[in-house]
């Protein structure tokens, strides 16, 4: 059967029912094989549980032996001809392991197993954006980059899994692991492979990366049928329409390439995305906090942690707009909203005249700032910040206004002339404002004024389209773009 339109209707016919035979007889006689993620050069989560699973003939006996230890995991092919296993793994160790897996008459050697931290990593370009760049989009630094990562041979491990769409869960999906070398590291996922150099220098264990992205799609994209349909705005027969954008397309991405790896032990998620649904920040929240939920649900391992990046400053078709604002004032509304959940602000990792480039080349810090995130959050590494400034609450004085924050107990830099700020009164016109910082209790606060508004009733910092910003913590993390109203326009 297939998934159809609503102006088709399912047909099961005599080739359909052969087709079936044939399938069903190929199970009996199937030998046992192995998903691309559970495979040689494969990185295991440490101290866990690990699930390892794959198909043999249907109620045959599958034996799964770790060579760290010798212990041997049976297990039972199901009627589908799968079978899954789980694993006691050791403490990471950039000592290479094996695990043997034998059935069907068959033996199977998994060598260069490495014992570390894995993580899940998902979105859109600019998570699914190489080492080597896009067209007329580099990654800066990246042919050092490139050049050194073979010293990470045996500490750096990558799974990068091709676009695949399927309009139903799908088993498997390509993508093998490889190692980190200068062959093979342009294909990485930059914001991954910084993430994971940082992480490992952090913590000095192995770090093994899964990136699962696909340019240009949507959270609806990472979702699947059976919640997309209670979404009145989101029509599934797109999803079979070969003329229908692909990128766009609900259920696709979810079906075809995440669906697959489910399951597979990780430390946590990464997620870089939010482009593609600028102009329905309404529906952000709650569509990702569902999707949080969902995967969570999948893995079945708790409540994974998920680390965002903010999307941003962009062109949006006007710089002057707030669609992109809009958004990344949805992602912390989201982030806030989800238990274990954080995001690193970007609006510094962009330079002056590109606003039209959607792929910023700064991924270095991206990727930095979302392992100290992990560090901190995660690993208990004390003595790194990684929570980037943040607006707390404004008190209102006439032409004045005073700002507080959290994360920001040492001031910021620049401490005086800070540009990015603009106030508006009654009529919603928004001026450029004077801000400085206020040293007087703690240097956490900063004053902001206007002569062009005697009564100022609304603060914004950052808050268009395109904006870069330059205002720092004292640890350089970047003051998160806000606003103080919630006017529509």
């Amino acid at each position: 059967m297939t998934l159809t339109n609503s102006r088709n209707t399912m047909k099961i016919n005599f080739r359909t029912i052969a087709a079936m035979v044939i399938a069903a007889a190929s199970l009996e006689s199937a030998a046992l094989t192995l998903p691309d993620i559970i495979n040689r050069n494969m990185v295991l989560q440490q101290n866990s549980e690990a699930s390892l699973w794959g198909w043999a003939k249907p109620k045959s006996k599958v034996a799964v032996t770790t060579g760290w230890n010798g212990k041997s995991y049976t297990a039972t092919a199901g009627k589908d001809g799968r079978w899954d296993v789980k694993v006691a793994t050791p403490a990471a160790s950039y000592d290479v392991q094996n695990v043997t897996v034998t059935g069907d008459g068959t033996t199977v050697t998994l060598d260069n197993v490495l014992i570390g931290e894995v993580w899940f990593a998902s979105g859109q370009s600019n998570m699914e954006m190489p080492l080597r760049g896009f067209w007329v989009a580099p990654v800066e630094g990246a042919n050092k980059a490139i050049a050194e990562s073979g010293k990470y041979k045996h500490a750096i491990r990558f799974a990068t899994v091709p676009k695949a769409k399927a309009l139903t869960p799908q088993t498997t999906v390509g993508g093998p692991w490889v190692e980190c070398v200068p062959e093979n590291a342009p294909e990485f996922s930059a914001v991954g492979y910084f993430f994971a150099r940082e992480l490992n220098n952090i913590l000095d264990v192995p770090v093994g990366i899964i990136n699962c992205s696909w340019g240009g799609s949507k959270v609806e994209g990472w979702l699947p049928a059976e919640i997309l349909k209670t979404y009145s705005d989101v029509d599934l027969a797109n999803a079979a329409d070969p003329d229908y954008q692909e990128y766009s397309k609900p259920m696709i991405m979810y079906n075809g390439m995440l669906y697959p790896l489910a399951g597979y032990t990780v430390r946590g998620f990464l997620w870089n995305q939010g482009e593609s649904n600028v102009g329905a920040h309404a529906d952000y929240p709650e569509r990702f906090g569902t999707m949080v939920n969902h995967w969570r649900d999948l893995w079945g391992q708790g409540n994974l942690p998920i680390y965002c990046v903010e999307v941003p400053p962009h062109y949006y078709g006007d710089d002057n707009g707030t669609w992109g604002a809009l958004l990344r004032e949805a992602q912390h509304k989201a982030v806030k909203a989800i238990p274990n959940a954080g995001i690193v602000p970007t609006p510094d990792l962009v330079a002056p005249g590109t606003s039209y480039q959607i792929h910023p080349g700064k991924k270095l810090e991206i990727g930095e700032r979302l392992a100290y995130m992990a560090a901190t959050r995660d690993y208990g590494v004390k003595g790194i910040e990684a929570e980037a400034p943040e607006f707390e609450s404004v008190d209102f004085d006439g032409n004045s206004a005073v700002l507080h924050f959290s994360n920001a107990s040492d001031g910021f830099m620049p401490d005086r002339n800070i540009p990015g700020f603009e106030v508006a009164g009654e009529d919603h016109v928004f001026y450029p404002a004077q801000a400085d910082v206020l040293c007087s209790n703690g240097c956490n606060a900063i004053k902001v004024t206007s002569d062009k508004v005697k009564d100022i009733k609304s603060v914004r910092f950052g808050f268009k389209n395109w904006q870069p910003t330059y205002v720092y913590s004292m640890r350089e993390l970047p003051l998160v773009p806000f606003r103080t109203d919630n006017w529509d326009n």
